[in-house]
């Protein structure tokens, strides 16, 4: 709503208010069709309309136009029409290759006319990327991939905002393929990580030869960045060199990966090395290295009776 208002005093005859060359009330006599204009007061101090439901069309000139008994006196006010921003229109959602070229586009209305700003939505984002209503990007990377914000604002009311979609397509690389050691019989994974828009499709190999999902003993798990390579029950024959590759529509890559075996400690092994510790005089704090020096002597003695009696067999 506006209000226009007019203030006089009794000397006034006529009173009247005008739209340009337009009459809209003469006194109490509403003159123009229009029903969002109403009169709001018409006394001897003031002389008022209200124009509701304002928009664009309305703002221009006004004038309050008094008769007195002397002579005619006029009034001008100019109404501005302020208009909160409004996106109009903007580019849609993208797919694009790496290396490839863009341009976003965010037209916006408003009174006064909106200032039009362009940001990145990411961590690593700093500031604006555009303060205007075309963003350009040259030979786009994937890292310059995600939301694109358009904010259209006049300080009339909140910033409008909306957001655009960009997706970076590139081909895959294997971030990590590590080789790992089984033992015969136990289970073992072989572990393929790759990067990729769209998302790689995995397939392995062994000695050039496609590992087929379902082969007893052996899975493959697929999910978007990563696959696997299960074996329930290794056996000798599964030992060897794997091959993991990682595929897109815009390329592919590899990387080999090796199963090879771990020999687990056998339990003969285990109870030597038990029987060794038992055997093996504890030297660790508190342990006696010597007993009383009357136990040493006799314990020398008894050594060394035999000695003496073979002695004088011989002499003898």
């Amino acid at each position: 709503k506006s209000c226009l208002k007019c203030t006089i005093d009794n000397r006034v005859t006529r009173v009247a208010w005008l739209n340009r060359s337009t009459i809209l009330y003469a006194g109490n006599d509403k003159w123009c069709l229009d029903p969002r204009v109403v009169l709001l007061s018409n006394t001897q101090t003031q002389y008022s309309i209200e124009i509701q439901n304002v928009d664009v069309y309305d703002e221009g000139p006004y004038t309050c136009s008094v008769q007195t008994d002397n002579h005619p006196k006029t009034s001008r006010v100019h109404l501005i029409v302020q208009v909160s921003p409004k996106i109009v229109e903007i580019s849609s959602d993208i797919s694009i290759n790496e290396g490839n070229n863009i341009s976003l586009t965010c037209i916006a209305t408003g009174r006064p006319e909106p200032t039009v700003t362009w940001r990145h939505i990411s961590p690593k984002a700093v500031g604006f990327v555009s303060e205007d209503e075309y963003l350009e990007i040259q030979g786009i990377t994937r890292e310059q991939s995600g939301d694109y914000e358009c904010s259209a604002s006049n300080d009339v009311a909140a910033p409008v905002v909306r957001r655009v979609k960009v997706t970076v397509n590139y081909p895959p690389y294997i971030s990590e393929a590590k080789g790992t050691g089984v033992p015969v019989g136990q289970k073992g994974t072989l572990q393929c990580e790759a990067s990729a828009v769209p998302s790689a499709e995995f397939q392995w190999y062994k000695d050039d030869k496609r590992l087929i999902e379902g082969k007893k003993g052996v899975k493959v798990e697929n999910r978007p960045f990563l696959s696997k390579l299960i074996f329930f029950n290794v056996s000798e024959h599964d030992y060897g060199n794997y091959t993991c590759v990682a595929s897109n529509k815009l390329g592919h890559t590899n990387a080999s990966i090796m199963l090879f075996e771990l020999n687990e400690p056998t339990s003969s092994t285990l109870l030597q090395e038990v029987k060794t510790t038992a055997l093996t005089p504890w030297k660790g704090p508190g342990a006696v290295s010597e007993v009383s020096n009357g136990t040493s002597r006799r314990a020398g003695c008894i050594w060394l009776l035999p000695l003496l009696v073979l002695h004088l067999l011989l002499k003898f």
